[in-house]
């Protein structure tokens, strides 16, 4: 339940880098830097409802610990993954569907902060959100 509430994205680590390597060009990784991303989690048991509003689009995502679903990236990219929780830690792994390589995320709070960490390719990024 910790995860509960709104976030609002404060500060990118390794980000631009991160997007290149998922081949977004560069006028969408400029754009997906100042994207002023806002997410509302909302926990349930197993069930997680996801709200996020950003510059580029507003969606709502529901899922269930374990159980996997298709999700798109805000440049498009279609993925199909889940999550699962382990020692406090939101864990994700997510398969995209034009190419068949694996993106991990991290979904964990550290020192009263979200802090989301993506793995692709080698290369990790972080997102960092505080309590809106």
């Amino acid at each position: 339940m910790a995860y509960n509430g709104t976030w609002k994205i404060d500060r990118n680590e390794n980000y631009e880098k991160f997007m290149e390597v998922m081949g977004i060009n560069v006028v969408k990784r400029k754009l997906g830097a100042h994207d002023n991303l806002k997410i509302t989690i909302e926990q349930d048991g197993d069930k997680f409802t996801v709200k996020e509003s950003s510059t580029f689009r507003n969606i709502d995502i529901v899922f269930n610990l374990g159980v996997p679903f298709d999700y798109s990236l805000a440049d498009g990219t279609d993925l199909n993954g889940s999550w699962f929780l382990q020692d406090d830690k939101l864990l994700g792994t997510f398969t995209r569907k034009d190419n068949g390589k694996v993106l991990q995320t991290t979904r964990e709070i550290i020192a009263g902060e979200l802090v989301q960490t993506y793995v692709y390719e080698g290369t990790e990024a972080k997102r960092i959100f505080k309590k809106a």
